[in-house]
């Protein structure tokens, strides 16, 4: 069935709200209340709405209150991490109902037993899936996939465990932390920044005017393409940027300088930037050294888009050891630019996933209802 506009608009509000009165939902839609009132018996007549008790109001009269009602449905958010995958199922005013997390190899298996755990009689409106790649057209133009080879083979194997003809959407897994630090995170209340993650690999979320920038090809961020090295006599070579300051050449060079009385080598970047809190010498001076790293990436990105504000996140980027560093090389190569730690860690990017299944939730029910199953 199709919703009435006054219906469609007062859903979004109840979703946004979780649980509202009439009064309300008017106040939040901007109707009057005789049109809210038409539009909550069309909405429950759908089970898009339900009573959900009353509330006292100033003058002691009681005022019905609404929520969701189980035809308003679910949606699920699925992190394809270059080593862990997350899955979140919420409702549609974001009420958690599900959580799994599993290796990148068992992201099949993750986002099925997170379907199962999602109520049975709540149809599944909308799937968000964040790859750490850009993302194209299918060839029949039905859909989105990665466009390399970096997310393709993981992205197929999940997506087996999707129910048939639910939209699934594909966005980039910076992208997606970007907007988490946006809404809830550390750049709460700042409408333009970088988010800058360091782990595995790196990558650049751009927000500007509160929106995420995604470029004419859909790859505004990445950073990886960076020409690097860049020197005379040195040929840049393909993502050699990302190459260099990726967790994987950390722990190599962390292996090279690593001496025979400095104890065990760390086998992890974890275990390093432990000891260096601890106060271990080798261990300080290779967090230093990486934080300069990252510090002259920063600078490259304040030089081209002045964001006022970067955010490190990460699953290296977020510790805070390497904001000091950070903002000194940054500071010795380009203009003042804040610098602070990610306050999501690595939940952001199922966060903003989730966030952005949410929206695309209610857009599919306020768009078109179809009968339950």
């Amino acid at each position: 069935m199709e919703l009435s506009e006054s219906a469609r608009a007062v859903f979004a509000v109840l979703a946004a709200a979780g649980t509202a009165t009439r009064p309300q939902l008017a106040a939040g839609a901007g109707l009057s209340k005789p049109t809210v009132s038409a539009a909550v018996a069309e909405l429950e007549a759908a089970d898009l709405a339900a009573h959900s008790g009353t509330a006292s109001g100033t003058t002691g009269r009681s005022a019905a209150v609404y929520r969701l009602g189980p035809a308003a449905g679910t949606v699920l958010a699925v992190d394809l991490g270059p080593a862990e995958t997350r899955v979140r199922g919420c409702a549609l005013d974001g009420t958690p109902l599900a959580e799994g997390t599993g290796s990148r190899a068992e992201a099949a298996d993750t986002v099925r037993k997170a379907l199962a755990a999602l109520p049975a009689n709540a149809p599944l409106r909308a799937v968000v899936v964040a790859v750490g790649d850009v993302t194209v057209a299918d060839r029949d133009g039905t859909g989105m996939r990665p466009a390399t080879a970096k997310a393709g083979p993981v992205f197929d194997a999940m997506a087996v465990a999707l129910p048939p003809g639910v939209p699934v959407h594909l966005e980039n897994n910076v992208n997606c932390a970007a907007l988490a630090e946006l809404h809830q995170g550390a750049a709460l209340g700042r409408d333009t920044f970088g988010y800058l993650r360091i782990g595995v690999g790196i990558g650049l979320g751009i927000v500007v005017g509160g929106r995420v920038l995604r470029g004419a090809n859909g790859a505004a961020g990445e950073v990886a393409r960076l020409p690097y090295p860049w020197a005379d006599g040195r040929e840049p070579r393909h993502e050699a940027l990302e190459e260099h300051i990726g967790v994987r050449s950390l722990l190599r060079r962390t292996a090279e300088a690593w001496r025979a009385d400095d104890g065990p080598c760390p086998d992890t970047a974890e275990r390093l930037f432990a000891l260096a809190g601890e106060g271990h010498g080798t261990a300080s001076a290779l967090v230093g050294r990486h934080a300069a790293d990252i510090g002259r990436l920063a600078a490259a990105v304040a030089a081209v888009l002045d964001p006022g504000l970067i955010v490190l996140g990460g699953a290296v980027g977020s510790d805070p050891q390497l904001v000091p560093g950070v903002r000194a090389e940054l500071a010795r190569l380009s203009w003042p630019t804040e610098v602070i730690s990610s306050a999501l860690a690595d939940t952001g990017t199922v966060v903003g996933a989730t966030r952005l299944a949410v929206a695309q939730g209610i857009q599919t029910v306020t768009g078109a209802v179809r009968a339950r199953h």
